[in-house]
């Protein structure tokens, strides 16, 4: 649940949605240029500054879509930045912040590893629901297994184990790049723009992770389980062979 609400950031203006998102640029002159002697032309923050005048609006990004706020009002979402430009007026996005979005997004962004471990944790789910798969007589009638088989189980982990090295390197690549990308364009636009990260879509990718590893961590911890049970009635096995070997001896003396 946690990753199909990262997929969906910024993909539709419903409530909540627009809030999940990797990167937002937004106009702001409230805070001074910077200047150092890596500049070498002091003179563009205030060029582009002329340029941005009043504007204000905001743009966010997610994995499928872009969504902007030219008024402090509604959201507009949409996974076409065209559609989304062509109602936006001039003086609304003057530095052309939906296009910056959109390539961040389509050249960036690559969701598609979240996808395959989405896919691949519901075939761990799939794989699980086949047990119990067996029973086995006893002197008290049938008793049901418990555990899945140990070949289900090994299976298993290792499909969810790659999927959480997929969510692992979706995500740090996730991080990396979005805090890469808002920080380029926060220091281009020196006093004119700003830039921030989305906390909600860092706290789910990392979350997602989080819970994959602890079902690793509960596969790993029923086939040692498994190891221990199958020992346990072997040697409960030999152990009544040799009571019935020694009875046979008695026997016959």
């Amino acid at each position: 649940v946690a990753i199909a609400l990262l997929l969906a950031g910024c993909s539709s203006s419903s409530p909540l949605i627009p809030s999940i998102y990797l990167i937002s640029l937004w106009y702001d002159k409230s805070a001074p240029p910077t200047y150092n002697g890596a500049i070498v032309d002091p003179t563009t923050p205030r060029l582009i500054g002329d340029i941005v005048k009043n504007a204000h609006m905001e743009t966010r990004v997610g994995y499928f879509g872009v969504c902007v706020n030219p008024t402090g009002g509604s959201w507009l979402c949409s996974a076409n930045a065209s559609s989304l430009a062509a109602q936006i007026q001039t003086e609304d996005d003057p530095l052309n912040l939906i296009w910056v979005a959109d390539t961040f997004r389509a050249n960036i962004v690559f969701p598609y590893l979240l996808i395959i471990a989405v896919i691949l944790a519901f075939i761990t789910l799939l794989i699980l629901a086949t047990y119990p798969n067996s029973d086995r007589e006893y002197e008290n009638g049938p008793t049901r297994r418990r555990l899945p088989g140990l070949f289900i189980s090994q299976i298993s982990l290792a499909v969810i184990f790659v999927a959480g090295i997929f969510v692992l390197v979706s995500v740090l690549w996730q991080h990396t790049a979005s805090v890469a990308a808002a920080t380029i364009a926060a220091n281009l636009g020196n006093g004119s723009i700003e830039s921030g990260v989305g906390v909600t879509s860092m706290v789910l990718g990392w979350f997602s992770f989080a819970l994959l590893m602890i079902v690793v961590i509960g596969l790993l911890v029923m086939i040692l389980s498994i190891h221990l049970v199958e020992r346990l009635a072997d040697r409960e096995e030999y152990d009544d062979d040799d009571l019935e070997d020694d009875d046979d001896l008695r026997g016959d003396r």
